[in-house]
């Protein structure tokens, strides 16, 4: 996109920019079905007056919003340059980290082009990409390390992200198999006490897991990779005394993990392997008086060698919006309120 100089001099006070998109580009495709993505911008930028005309667009304005609006079409344009559409999420994801740069509380160098164009992987039509700052810093980081922790609330794709990096590294033969493993406890319920043999117990235990599995691949090829141990998914019991070579390996929601079971998974890491750890510190579910091993590891790890700790936070959420703004209200009140996740400490898991 170039930038032509002003045909008007604008108000003393006021700055003035004017963009025209190449003729490569749709308008609809800069300006969103019915308008929905200027809609957006407008809203975002309320002491800029923006109009189109044609293939021009013009700001005009507070200096400030005038000059951060520039920059978003020009990042919108090279997103649309390799292809890949502008939605109303990623315009808003958009805004927000060129707000976050400009006001300082960036402390990185990343564009939002930079961020929403990295490709992960991709399958069955779709391409699984990071939508936010952090999550592509997480990415980065996964690439970099052997050892990664996510850390953050439901909804940020930790575990998904992950699973992408895994099948990425099985596909370009980085790593000989996948592990994916989650401790056996869950929201209060014990596997002992639920019907069926071993199997049927675990199995709806770690569906999600083999959702995300069937996002990624043909599923028609996951029971040959798993009947063959390309692809493992098992409780975390189920590592104790194994030496993982040449293996991609997940531990989800490892926030129900205990101190000695986190330490026995790590030392599981053997040759030419990766591991990623993704858990939410806010949602333990072990019994009461059970320390979790992901609270505890920060303080043990943070600093060795070649372990990161990626933390995500509302703002990484890439559900439904509601489920950020939840995140922030059950943060907040128990900022205030001395509780954890809306109830007193100790307290929720004492019910039967």
């Amino acid at each position: 996109m170039t930038q032509t100089p002003t045909a008007h001099t604008p108000a003393q006070g006021k700055a003035r920019a004017q963009i025209t998109v190449p003729a490569q580009h749709a308008m609809v495709a800069v300006l969103g079905s019915g308008d929905s993505l200027l809609r957006v911008i407008e809203t975002a930028f309320p002491a800029a007056d923006i109009h189109v005309r044609g293939n021009e667009i013009s700001a005009v304005g507070d200096p400030r919003e005038v000059a951060l609006v520039q920059r978003l079409f020009d990042e919108m344009m090279l997103v649309l340059r390799t292809g890949q559409p502008m939605t109303e999420d990623a315009v808003e994801r958009s805004i927000a980290m060129l707000r976050a740069s400009e006001n300082g509380t960036s402390d990185g160098q990343e564009t939002p082009a930079e961020v929403l164009t990295q490709n992960i992987l991709s399958s069955r039509g779709r391409t699984i990409r990071p939508k936010t700052l952090n999550q592509k810093r997480y990415v980065d980081a996964i690439d970099k390390h052997t050892i990664v922790f996510g850390i953050g609330p439901a909804g940020t794709g930790k575990t998904y992200l992950a699973m992408a990096k895994a099948v990425q590294a099985l596909q370009s033969k980085q790593v000989n198999r996948i592990i994916l493993t989650r401790p056996a406890v869950e929201a209060g319920e014990r596997l002992g006490f639920l019907p069926g043999t071993l199997y049927e117990k675990i199995d709806p235990y770690l569906r999600p897991l083999y959702d995300a599995l069937h996002d990624m691949l043909d599923p028609d090829s996951i029971p040959k990779l798993m009947a063959s141990g390309t692809i493992e998914v098992a409780p975390l019991a189920y590592m104790r005394g194994r030496s993982l070579n040449d293996a991609f390996i997940i531990l989800d929601e490892a926030q129900n993990t205990s101190p000695e079971q986190m330490k026995m998974f790590l030392t599981r890491l053997g040759f030419e392997s990766k591991i990623v750890i993704t858990g939410d510190v806010t949602q333990v579910d072990l019994p009461n008086g059970t320390k979790s091993g992901l609270r505890q590891v920060q303080d043990i790890l943070e600093g060795v060698d070649d372990v990161h700790f990626s933390r995500l936070s509302s703002q990484d959420v890439v559900r439904h919006k509601l489920v950020g703004r939840i995140v922030d209200a059950y943060e907040q009140y128990d900022s205030e309120n001395g509780t954890e996740n809306g109830t007193h400490k100790g307290s929720r898991n004492k019910r039967k």
